[in-house]
């Protein structure tokens, strides 16, 4: 952990990461299934969108399958265990998340070409990227905190494919707002997710004053 986050006894800080993996674990579990489930099912509400996804299977297979590889790489390689103990296989698993997202990105910017939500999905793709790219970088330059910090706010953008669907079951959301201001939703989340994790990074900062 930065040394610019939290600091708190490590205690504290573990349960604070432990209630934190399980809620963006439960979060997952439930995106998935009233989300992805209910697909197989061809649930009214998801019809038309059901249509969409098996006639761009040929781009939405490698891109589903890039964002589940980073989803799940994330919260191993931030164990500190794994990490102390078993250093090249946080390496190995850190290059296969660093291809995932740039193939995540560029075939989420093919499915989007062409549609309303195409810049909002570009937004998000850069954010991605350019946070990905920053946390490759500091690592290999060994700047580790920095590096740190460049994977939280990288994971944090990959997670936004999860959060951004929480509201898919609200029918106002899905229904009436249209593709263009969902695709205003995704910025919003891609930017509420960095903005949170800087909170984050700089708390102790924002919440104790310098003797």
């Amino acid at each position: 952990m930065a040394t610019s986050t939290l600091r708190v006894p490590s205690s504290s800080r573990a349960r604070f990461k432990s209630i934190l993996w399980i809620a963006l674990g439960l979060t997952t579990l439930f995106v998935f299934i009233t989300s992805e489930v209910l697909l197989f099912t061809d649930y009214p509400m998801y019809h038309a969108y059901r249509l969409q996804v098996i006639a761009d299977r040929g781009l939405l297979i490698p891109h589903t399958l890039a964002g589940i590889f980073a989803l799940v790489i994330g919260p191993i390689n931030f164990s500190s265990r794994i990490r102390q103990r078993h250093l090249k296989l946080h390496r190995v698993l850190g290059r296969i998340y660093v291809f995932s997202v740039f193939v995540g990105a560029a075939t989420g910017v093919a499915l989007a070409s062409g549609r309303p939500g195409f810049p909002g999905t570009c937004g998000q793709a850069a954010a991605w990227v350019i946070c990905t790219t920053a946390a490759f970088v500091t690592a290999r330059n060994r700047h580790i905190i920095q590096h740190r910090q460049w994977m939280m706010r990288s994971y944090a953008v990959t997670f936004t494919f999860v959060s951004s669907r929480v509201l898919n079951l609200w029918p106002a959301y899905w229904s009436h707002l249209g593709d263009t201001l969902s695709a205003v939703g995704v910025i919003a989340f891609t930017l509420i997710s960095l903005l949170l994790v800087d909170l984050g990074l700089n708390w102790h900062e924002l919440t104790t004053r310098r003797v």
